[in-house]
């Protein structure tokens, strides 16, 4: 994303007109509400005020509450100047938020989405949902190039897209002090001979992103011969900068915290938060010397990252409440500035944040470093030829499919004003050669194991990728996967996986015996349909399976294992709309699936080939914000004279194809367990939110399984129930289960860290 905000136009001539289009938008927006000249004229000739806002990440939320307690004084603002966080906030202030717009807005972002690298995958496909959902680290290699965006942990892609959704009308190239309500300007460190740079000129969000590079936590922004990073490293509060600028009268708002003494320096994250604070006082007392009416907000128990709702509603409510300490202060400084203490400014402000959600007029479209192909598969995907308008989800939803369906490391989509409507921009940067996957998790029944990802697209006309996937631990995969990407949404796939099983089965709670052997399986899917929710396969499947040790009782070692193989015959429906992988909240998901397996593509031991038929449906229900119902129904039927035992239902853990493919859950048995034939189990499972990410699960379960359908009420029920805590975290779910049931009849503890793969 940062390296397509640097780009510039298709060529000089629609540089120009576009700039135009962008002043006429501008000049009428202006018009509706009060013009600059306007406001001018709405009171004497007087003093300017500027107001000065610091850097701090999200401590700076606090600068939102100081504006609106200047607003309701009626203190007007003729200069903004700002610094990292302050630079956020005093340029979105600058070119038409207020305080109230700006409140709403900050409230409403998902913070742990826009703050990383992550794909936005909620309007994406099924496949690509799972994966994200799969590892903690996901990048982006272009082999043979240097990485321009590398040097920090987080690319900025998120938070680069979100300033270009909030800057819409004011994205290309513009005169800070000329062409924004606001006169602006903000602050940038570059590391190559460790200068200030001052923004009053350029693209606003690529201005802002600059501003707000921390180091090693956000990579640099490369103007040129420049290297940019966090401003605060050479002036975290410009009030010189103001002055500079004409300002006579400076209201300035500080969030650093108390300095911190030797005690409080101890891991890597405190000495580098303790370096940045220390060159953060770069001007720092000269700056304070000018200020006319200095803010110090008190943000103690809060740091840069405190981007939670409820931390955001404190810091807010603190600036709030500071300022309003000071509101005798702040009333005097009309006097000064040269207004009746009764003024108000004209209403220059309009509340923005609908720019992020009204749709608007599309005058035409254009592409910038993209193949023709690339630009046709947007076309066809996304109907560009016959829709006449965008709005923020769109854009969204079209610059994901960039990075993840063509591959391009970043991908930026701008609209200029032109006419009554706008023209929209799809830039792109450097294609991937790669996109590296990483993941761990650890539970009591396999110990760790790690999985790591690669995909390579190949350079092709129709885009084609290849997808390894390596699986290390207690169960070991590998896995290659050739998918097809003809249309917006047939994914044709054909895949060849390894795995090599070491599988402890149970027998009523106790260890019966362990299994080990090699799958080999090949796959080809002529039909693969990819919907947003909804995802329909159907073709052919070849396993092999050669056994390799059986240990165990005496009952056990009396089956004899050969190795074999099968053809099948498949086709499975996903659906799912839920709002959240592992605790949603509201949505639902069903997954249906039959098989036809044989040994020679029609028979199995020369009899009719065996079927299955499996399927699942959950659904959430809301009760108030923090509780959800979520009953569920499953089961899975075999059908035919043969039933090989490698595919027998088996049952346990918390999740469908944990250890082997046909396992299903049931609360209260923890390892896995071979059930009849005939199976099919409901559940009702209750989901208590604790807070921000902390969750509580109570699970109880009810199934009935026989050797053949018509006999499934003749025996006992299966019953079981567990509780759960979880806590939902960046890098997965962390959390322990207690559980029981009346088929192993005593309670089983399981404990899991991280995403389930």
């Amino acid at each position: 994303m940062i390296a397509a905000l640097m780009m510039t136009g298709a060529s000089s001539a629609n540089k120009d007109s576009t700039v135009v289009g962008r002043k006429v938008a501008i000049e009428r927006e202006k018009s509706e509400l009060a013009s600059t000249s306007e406001r001018k004229q709405a009171r004497p000739k007087v003093k300017k005020v500027a107001v000065v806002l610091s850097g701090g990440g999200a401590k700076g939320m606090a600068h939102i509450g100081v504006l609106k307690v200047l607003e309701r004084a009626g203190i007007p603002v003729d200069i903004v100047t700002g610094t990292s966080m302050g630079s956020i906030i005093g340029g979105l202030y600058a070119i038409g938020y207020n305080a109230n717009s700006l409140d709403s807005m900050v409230r409403v972002q998902d913070w742990s989405y826009v703050i990383t690298d992550k794909e936005d995958m909620r309007r994406q496909s099924l496949s690509d949902r799972r994966k994200q959902n799969s590892y903690q680290l996901s990048t982006g290699l272009t082999i043979g190039k240097r990485d321009m965006q590398a040097g920090g942990f987080i690319k900025g892609k998120n938070l680069a897209e979100l300033f270009q959704q909030l800057c819409t009308g004011y994205t290309d190239s513009l005169d800070f002090t000329r062409d924004l309500r606001i006169p602006f300007a903000c602050v940038a460190t570059n590391i190559i001979d460790n200068s200030e740079v001052d923004f009053h000129s350029g693209r606003l969000p690529q201005a802002m992103r600059a501003s707000m590079a921390i180091p090693a936590a956000f990579s640099p922004v490369r103007i040129g011969d420049k290297v940019l990073v966090d401003g605060g490293l050479k002036n975290n509060y410009p009030a010189d900068i103001a002055r500079e600028m004409g300002a006579d009268i400076i209201i300035g708002v500080t969030v650093q915290g108390a300095p911190k003494v030797a005690e409080d320096i101890g891991g890597t994250m405190s000495i580098l938060s303790q370096i940045i604070d220390v060159n953060c006082k770069n001007k720092l007392d000269e700056n304070l010397a000018i200020t006319d009416l200095h803010l110090q907000v008190d943000t103690k128990g809060y740091g840069s990252a405190s981007f939670s709702q409820a931390a955001i509603d404190t810091l807010i409510r603190r600036g709030e409440e500071l300022a309003m300490s000071h509101w005798d202060d702040i009333i005097a400084l009309k006097e000064r500035i040269g207004i009746d203490e009764t003024f108000r400014p004209t209403i220059l402000h309009p509340l923005r944040p609908k720019v992020m959600t009204e749709k608007q007029r599309v005058i035409g479209y254009s592409f910038e470093n993209m193949t023709a192909p690339a630009e046709r598969f947007l076309t066809q995907k996304f109907h560009l030829n016959k829709i006449d308008s965008i709005d923020a989800q769109l854009e969204q939803e079209i610059t994901t499919s960039m990075r993840v369906d063509l591959f391009y490391q970043t991908a930026e989509c701008r609209l200029l004003p032109e006419g009554d409507g706008v023209h929209v921009i799809f830039s792109a940067g450097d294609r991937k050669s790669v996109q590296l996957h990483g993941g761990v998790r650890y539970d009591t029944e396999e110990y760790a194991a790690v999985q790591l990802g690669l995909d390579i697209p190949l350079k092709t006309a129709i885009p084609i990728n290849t997808d390894i996937t390596l699986r290390l631990g207690k169960r070991l995969m590998a896995r290659g996967e050739i998918t097809v990407h003809p249309r917006s949404f047939t994914r044709p796939t054909l895949s060849y996986t390894f795995r090599r099983n070491d599988v402890d089965i149970y027998m009523d709670g106790d260890l019966d015996y362990n299994i080990r052997y090699n799958q080999f399986q090949a796959e080809f899917q002529p039909i693969n349909f990819n919907l947003r929710h909804f995802n329909l396969q159907m073709g052919l499947r070849w396993d092999f399976m050669h056994y390799r040790t059986k240990l165990g009782s005496e009952t056990a070692m009396q089956v004899r294992l050969e190795n074999e193989h099968f053809y099948s015959y498949r086709a499975r429906l996903n659906y799912n709309s839920e709002d959240d992988w592992y605790f949603p909240s509201r949505g639902s998901r069903f997954k249906a699936e039959y098989a036809y397996l044989t040994d020679n593509f029609a028979q199995l031991d020369d009899k009719p080939g065996m079927s299955e038929v499996n399927g699942n449906w959950r659904t959430s229900f809301s009760i108030g914000s923090r509780f959800t119902l979520q009953p569920m129904l499953y089961g899975r039927l075999l059908f035919g004279s043969t039933m090989p035992p490698v595919f027998g239902n088996t049952i346990g853990g918390d999740w469908f194809g944990h250890y082997v493919e046909q396992q299903m859950p049931f609360a209260g048995i923890g390892n896995m367990e071979y059930v009849d034939h005939q199976f099919v189990a409901a559940q009702l499972q209750a989901q208590q939110r604790i807070g921000s990410n902390s969750y509580v699960l109570l699970r109880v379960a009810g199934a009935q399984q026989s050797q053949y359908l018509k006999e499934l009420l003749d025996h006992h029920t299966l019953l079981g129930g567990q509780i759960a805590y979880y806590y939902n975290t960046i890098v997965g779910p962390v959390g322990a289960t207690i559980g029981y049931s009346n088929r192993t009849k005593k309670p089983y503890f399981f404990l899991n860290l991280g995403y389930e793969f």
